[in-house]
Parts: C-alpha cells; sequence; structure tokens
C-alpha cells in the first residue's frame, strides 16, 4: 500500500487518495499465463502410439492460454494507467477466466474430455499438469489484484461541502436550515416572542 500524504482540497476537506493497488497480483497472473502456454506445446494426451500437444488436443487449450496472456496483459496495463492501479471488473473476470481453464485442465487429469469420440484409450501427460499449475497461478493472481483497492477516483465536490460543513462548524440556521456562512446560529424561542409582544401589546394599551 501506498503511505503518500493525502491530499487537501481548497476547503479542507481531506480526499482519501492513499490506497493503491498492491500490483504484485498482477505479476503473479503473468507468469501463470507464461505457463500456461508453454504448456501448450507439451504432450497434453497419448494413445501409447502417439503423444499430442495441447495444440493438437483441443482447440480450447490454447484458447486457454490465449486469454490468460490477454488478461494479463489488460491486468498490467490497468496497473500502469488506473489511478489505484486496478478496475476490479477485470480482476474478477481475468480470476473466473482462470477457474475455468484451471477446471479444463483438471478434466484432462481426471479423464480426457471427448474420449469416446476420439474413440480410443488416452492417457495423462505432463502438459496437463503444467497447464494445470499455470492456470493456478493465473488465478491466484488475479484474485490477489482483485482485492486490492480498485479503480480511478472520481470526487463529488458536493459531497466535499458536505463534509466542510459537518466537520469544520459552519452554522446553520437552526428554525430554517439555512446556512449562515459562519455567522452563529439564532435559535428563536416561540414563547419568549409571543410574551414580549404581549407585553408590548400591553404597554401600548396602557
Amino acid at each position: 500500500m501506498s503511505t503518500t500524504t493525502p491530499r487537501t482540497n481548497d476547503r479542507g476537506v481531506i480526499r482519501d487518495d492513499t490506497l493503491r493497488a498492491n500490483p504484485t497480483g498482477a505479476y503473479v497472473a503473468t507468469v501463470g499465463a507464461v505457463v500456461l502456454l508453454i504448456s501448450v506445446f507439451l504432450p497434453w494426451i497419448d494413445n501409447d502410439k502417439n503423444k499430442f500437444s495441447g495444440y493438437e488436443s483441443d482447440s480450447l487449450i490454447p484458447f486457454s492460454a490465449y486469454l490468460a496472456l490477454g488478461c494479463a496483459a489488460a491486468l498490467l496495463y490497468a496497473a500502469k494507467r488506473a489511478t489505484r492501479r486496478q478496475h476490479r471488473g477485470l480482476s474478477l473476470a481475468s480470476m473466473a477466466a482462470g477457474v475455468a481453464a484451471t477446471l479444463l485442465a483438471l478434466s484432462y487429469a481426471i479423464d480426457t474430455p471427448g474420449a469416446a469420440e476420439r474413440g480410443a484409450e488416452w492417457d495423462s501427460e505432463i502438459g496437463i499438469y503444467i497447464g494445470l499449475l499455470g492456470a493456478l497461478i493465473w488465478t491466484i493472481g488475479s484474485y490477489l489484484l482483485a482485492k486490492e483497492p480498485e479503480g480511478d477516483i472520481e470526487h463529488d465536490d458536493r459531497a466535499d461541502h458536505h463534509d466542510t460543513l459537518t466537520h469544520h462548524g459552519t452554522a446553520y440556521d437552526a428554525s430554517h436550515g439555512i446556512e449562515t456562512h459562519g455567522q452563529p446560529a439564532t435559535r428563536h424561542n416561540t414563547a419568549d416572542h409571543a410574551t414580549t409582544t404581549d407585553s408590548g401589546r400591553g404597554g401600548a394599551g396602557n
């Protein structure tokens, strides 16, 4: 977390601009994306005669790796451009995609999808486990970033003005709710006013 000095506006309201996302999660997600991409070109399945890379086994496998690279690039760009170094919607979308890639690799480790269609018994290869590791790292990195402070800061001057009035002692007319711009609030006691008026009328009558 950044510990920079808070900025104060012209009304004396301290704006909370100090919290910024730790970009470590984006770097972790990027590492996971690279590991997943490497796994695509390693053997994923074999049928005792031939071994097939992830690229050859299923188009979803390279697509997952390309999606991981795209998400990683977006997270790194947001870390550079966003005021607080991330947009949580993007980080959560990256995490969701990472979960999907993890489940895809896990399904290959448990039982090769489409085995009946392939018409043969398929065994798992090292590429599956490398891909599973990469997908997990991608997911964890996205989560680490998503839990950090989020987004660009948009200040509402009306909220600042309200805070100034609340915390810096600007007075209000208690009976009418009108700001008196620093003048002491005036409260009118109705009973006292009525007594004074009646007494005045009595004096006039006398």
